[in-house]
């Protein structure tokens, strides 16, 4: 399944951020993918995605605009290795808190 900026996302429950100076380490339990996250924005980001409707509006209300298509494709490359997963279609976003 391909990322949809304008489905519900979450990081998945398998997935641990620990902050660091530059940013946070996010370690994946399930699959042991360890990936740094190099930006507190996107940290900031990943973080709140679970009280949005979907990724774009986290994007849209969490990021100046001319740094939201760099964000979007983060996000991106944070689904496809398994860090965030699609929160199921008209799911209560505090839910997942």
């Amino acid at each position: 399944m391909s990322f949809d900026p304008d489905r519900p996302y979450s990081l998945h429950p398998q997935v641990a951020l620990r902050r660091e100076r530059f940013g946070a380490l996010a370690y994946h339990y399930g699959n042991r993918r360890l990936t740094f996250l190099k930006a507190p924005t996107l940290v900031a980001l990943v973080r709140s995605l679970a009280e949005h409707p979907s990724a774009r509006s986290a994007v849209e209300i969490e990021i100046p605009d001319a740094a939201r298509p760099a964000h979007l494709a983060a996000l991106e490359r944070l689904a496809a290795s398994g860090m965030l997963c699609e929160r199921p279609a008209g799911s209560d976003p505090a839910a997942d808190r």
